[in-house]
């Protein structure tokens, strides 16, 4: 079997800590060539992707193939999609091809078979969360790329049942593979708090949000619940702050700005801090040593930094929206996202019961061992072998 996989979101891994679609991707394919040695593997990549950064997938059964340039936008991207792609695609006689995202559309030319993974429908559930004008490119670029898809890859059962009933696809055509989980995060040695804390203004307890500062991760109602607890809390100690800190962490997206002006209105700022973009060497001791972690998003497709805190060994607090109750299970509390107010008392019940907090990580460390990336290729590789015949 010869597999084709658009690997164009693998930009640097080396230098820079891929995130989102090319952390998704450069894992697959490292855990795909570890237990395949059997198939042909055809890895399609930008033209400006170095040499050394994808050293380590040279193996026998592994091609790799440029595409032209990299700078689409410059260059009229529905043509070079069409006439490059598609040339360069049909020349490689592939028994499937995995596009990693929708938004990455298909040749219409091209007549092989198609695998597409979907990782989020935000922009369909919440759309109220998105820009305008790109809910609408989106959109057409993701329905074209499902309708002309062979078979679709899901993050979660919730994001399956939401692709069938938007795109009117049959249930034979959809299969649920989670998404893995980086084993470093159930490394439970010492590390640099103390330097990560120096560098964010780390000073007392905190509360750890990790994601891209954006409105559907419902920041502001998190600020606002942060507010009321702190208040209580100033109240609880007899004294003028909060020994709590909340510690937004995660790099900045659309109206990230409003968002932090949010902080200076509610008089939270003191005790509010936000770091931009974490780096891996980083993420570890914040959750190691957050007192607890939340993540209150509107709509997750499935909800990565949930079980990266449940591998580290973190308690948390999460959304009873999307795939957040099916990729938690019981190992999370589960929070109506709207409700500030319980929300609220969800920050309360945490930072006042020591053995509630135990109780989550434990299960949430139970919960993380059902995750791994070995498991996402293997299921992956079945999806391949499944529409090839």
């Amino acid at each position: 079997m010869k597999i084709g996989i658009d690997a164009r979101t693998i930009l640097f891994p080396k230098t820079k800590d891929a995130i989102g679609l090319g952390h998704y991707t450069f894992q697959l394919i490292k855990n795909l060539l570890k237990i395949d040695q059997s198939n042909q593997y055809v890895l399609f990549v930008d033209k400006d992707t170095r040499e050394k950064d994808i050293a380590k997938f040279t193996r026998s059964n592994v091609e790799i193939v440029y595409f032209p340039f990299s700078a689409y936008t410059k260059f009229l991207p529905g043509m070079y999609n069409e006439i490059l792609t598609s040339a360069m695609l049909k020349k490689q006689d592939l028994d499937v091809l995995h596009m990693i995202s929708p938004l990455a559309r298909v040749p219409v030319s091209y007549r092989g078979k198609v695998v597409t993974t979907v990782h989020d429908l935000g922009m369909y559930k919440v759309p109220e969360n998105y820009r305008k004008m790109r809910i609408a490119h989106a959109k057409t670029v993701t329905a074209l790329t499902l309708n002309r898809a062979q078979h679709i890859i899901t993050a979660s059962r919730a994001l399956s049942k939401d692709v069938r009933e938007i795109f009117s696809i049959d249930q034979e055509s959809v299969t649920t593979v989670y998404t893995g989980l980086d084993q470093r995060f159930f490394d439970q040695k010492k590390d640099n708090q103390k330097k990560v804390a120096k560098k964010f203004g780390i000073t007392k307890k905190y509360i750890l949000f990790l994601g891209t500062v954006h409105p559907v991760k419902n920041i502001t109602r998190l600020l606002h619940a942060f507010s009321l607890f702190s208040e209580n809390r100033r109240q609880l100690n007899a004294s003028d702050t909060s020994d709590y800190q909340l510690l937004i962490a995660g790099k900045p997206g659309w109206l990230s700005r409003d968002i932090k002006n949010f902080v200076r209105d509610l008089d939270v700022d003191r005790d509010v801090k936000f770091t931009g973009y974490v780096t891996a060497d980083e993420v570890l001791p914040l959750f190691h040593h957050a007192e607890f972690f939340v993540s209150p998003s509107l709509y997750e497709g499935f909800g990565s930094t949930v079980i990266e805190a449940f591998a580290a060994g973190t308690p948390v607090i999460a959304s009873r929206v999307g795939s957040i109750p099916e990729i938690a299970n019981d190992a999370a509390l589960l929070v109506n996202p709207i409700d500030t107010h319980e929300l609220t008392q969800a920050l309360e019940a945490f930072a006042t019961d020591k053995d509630l907090r135990e109780k989550y990580a434990q299960k949430g460390s139970l919960r993380a061992k059902d995750f791994s990336w070995e498991k996402t290729a293997k299921e992956t590789l079945a999806v391949y072998k499944k529409v090839a015949g």
